[in-house]
């Protein structure tokens, strides 16, 4: 009999439709964790499969643990994403510098090609550590001499660089100040309206060596599984999740039940073919294929 399938996730409103009742799913262990940690704990052989950003896939694909991409669930859209957004108070086209959300490892290359391609702008990348209550808060700044320093705040406003990128429950839950932002761009919208096609975030992946294993074939299943059995009980997860996240159930109902998209198909297929090849062409990816599993042998 195998071990359980140990399988590393985020805790965030938007992966509920993927994760919420994995923690009592025999043959699994889940493993919370930030973003970040995802990848590291795949490439660590400290989890099984896990749910990450499609760009550390593409990084990946030349290390010594390349990761392929199951089709089993993911977090993607086809139009507005309400919480991946940016905000700058130049007009787009310029824009100078993106200061970045430090867990965004897909939608900071997703908001760099959108300001090349539909703004004309070329911006250099700074990391920005937003706090998940919002204001008042510093920025990271790096020079090329010294690691980041913390710049102090001054005012609520003035603590928030002139164009930063955010994502998840902060966005709507502590969102920066109004006034500070004239010009906001959805990038699941921007993506949609230049290329007409769904935009995926993130998808669960493992370690291509294991990735005809009996293991990640039964995970395979019992994740799909899962996320057909959530999308039957979405006003259950809204209505037990959205407030631990502090958002408003209306706004949390609209967000998981009309504008995310779990279910991986042939336009999804398409659309992430479209981004590693868009992102490779701008210098901003590796020349690669999405590196999706296959059922058969190789």
């Amino acid at each position: 009999m195998h071990p359980p399938v140990r399988i590393a996730a985020v805790r965030y409103l938007n992966t509920a439709p993927l994760v919420e009742g994995l923690d009592r799913t025999q043959g699994i262990t889940l493993i919370p964790t930030v973003p970040s940690n995802v990848v590291s704990l795949l490439c660590d052989s400290q989890a099984d499969v896990g749910l990450a950003s499609v760009v550390d896939a593409a990084l990946a694909h030349s290390t010594s643990t390349p990761l392929s991409l199951l089709s089993c669930g993911m977090i993607g859209c086809e139009g507005p994403t309400l919480t991946v957004r940016l905000y700058s108070s130049v007009p787009f086209s310029k824009a100078t510098t993106l200061h970045a959300d430090t867990h965004s490892h897909t939608s900071v290359i997703l908001a760099q090609l959108l300001l090349r391609q539909v703004h004309q702008a070329s911006v250099k990348v700074v990391s920005f550590k937003a706090h998940e209550r919002g204001t008042p808060n510093t920025r990271l700044v790096t020079t090329s001499t010294t690691a980041p320093v913390t710049a102090p705040a001054t005012t609520a406003a003035e603590s928030w660089p002139e164009t930063v990128l955010l994502i998840g429950d902060k966005v709507v839950a502590d969102p920066p100040p109004a006034d500070r932002y004239p010009h906001q761009m959805d990038l699941g919208e921007a993506w949609h309206t230049w290329t007409k096609l769904p935009f995926v975030y993130a998808l669960w992946m493992c370690r291509t060596s294991e990735a005809h294993t009996p293991p990640i074939r039964l995970a395979e299943a019992l994740l799909d599984r899962q996320r057909r059995h959530n999308s039957t009980r979405l006003d259950w997860i809204i209505a037990a999740r959205a407030p631990e996240h502090r958002w408003p159930i209306d706004i949390a109902s609209n967000y998981l039940t009309n504008l995310l998209r779990y279910e991986v198909g042939p336009r999804e297929h398409e659309g992430l073919a479209r981004f590693y090849q868009e992102a490779a062409t701008a210098g901003l990816l590796p020349e690669v294929a999405p590196p999706w599993a296959t059922h058969e042998a190789p």
